[in-house]
């Protein structure tokens, strides 16, 4: 049985003596019956092709709608051009993002991570840093199975479909594991890992699932920057020394009760919020 809580895996940390990343491989290994070496091996896989879905971005190429696609390559030049405000380390991490959300959208190969709609998250956070640090891919790995391991938590107690909780299902939980993974890559402890999920998840508490014309591109590309963001800010807190007063498993619980309270138009129908807007429904229209 996969874990239920941050409370279970931190049982299964204690009882082993092993780290955060190791209790996640263990039970992966131990619910498909399979080695660990394999299990790593399935990880080291889907790492890889996060890194090869960056490279594989096109600044020429649109999604089919042609609303979206060159983000990704008007930001990268900004950040080698211009003076962006959050500084260029935060701006590959904007470009990665908005590039996985153009792949997305482009039909290109991607890891969703927890969905489609999210899938530039996590390698904003985790490739970027990889590429400027030059960490140890085993690191990153490790923290591939710290994400890993949150996502699981999330899905069990809440939910990560649109559909069912709206985007801070989708969104949100990214950030949340994008969160966890980079405070682990920086010598985060147990309980650092838990504050940064926990500030992630609540920053985006609420958040809707409102895709213009039902396609995952307008707002969706954009929001992946915003998760992201948000991701890097939830884990230097936690580095300070910030707690979260609300504990991760209570705040997944709270995500779980808005996203069943949030009205279906805001759940990933294409009927409320920007995609009930003049312009929203203007754009719908053309695009049948």
């Amino acid at each position: 049985m996969s874990f239920q809580s941050m409370e279970e895996v931190r049982t299964r940390c204690e009882k082993e003596k092993v780290p955060f990343w190791k209790a996640v491989q263990s039970e992966d290994a131990d619910e498909r019956d399979v080695p660990a070496e394999d299990s790593w091996k399935e990880m080291k896989h889907m790492w890889q092709a996060m890194i090869d879905g960056v490279d594989a971005y096109e600044p020429g190429l649109v999604s089919r709608s042609g609303l979206v696609g060159k983000e990704g390559g008007l930001m990268e030049e900004y950040a080698r051009t211009g003076e962006p405000l959050c500084g260029r380390y935060m701006a590959k991490v904007m470009t990665t993002a908005l590039k996985m959300g153009c792949n997305n959208a482009c039909m290109k190969r991607i890891v969703a991570a927890p969905t489609a709609g999210a899938c530039g998250v996590l390698p904003a956070v985790l490739v970027t840093y990889f590429r400027e640090y030059d960490v140890p891919e085993d690191r990153m790995i490790e923290a591939m199975y710290v994400a890993a391991g949150i996502g699981q938590i999330i899905a069990n107690r809440a939910f990560l479909a649109g559909a069912s909780g709206g985007c801070q299902a989708e969104i949100g939980s990214g950030s949340g594991m994008a969160a966890a993974a980079i405070t682990y890559v920086r010598g985060g402890s147990f309980d650092q890992i838990g504050h940064a999920c926990a500030m992630a998840l609540k920053n985006l508490m609420g958040l809707v699932c409102d895709p213009v014309g039902g396609l995952v591109e307008v707002p969706c590309v954009k929001r992946n920057v915003g998760g992201a963001v948000n991701a890097m800010a939830a884990a230097d807190m936690a580095l300070a020394g910030i707690v979260s007063q609300i504990p991760v498993d209570q705040v997944i619980d709270a995500m779980r009760e808005v996203g069943e309270k949030m009205d279906v138009s805001l759940r990933e129908t294409g009927i409320g919020g920007v995609a009930g807007s003049p312009r929203g429904q203007e754009v719908g229209k053309n695009l049948q």
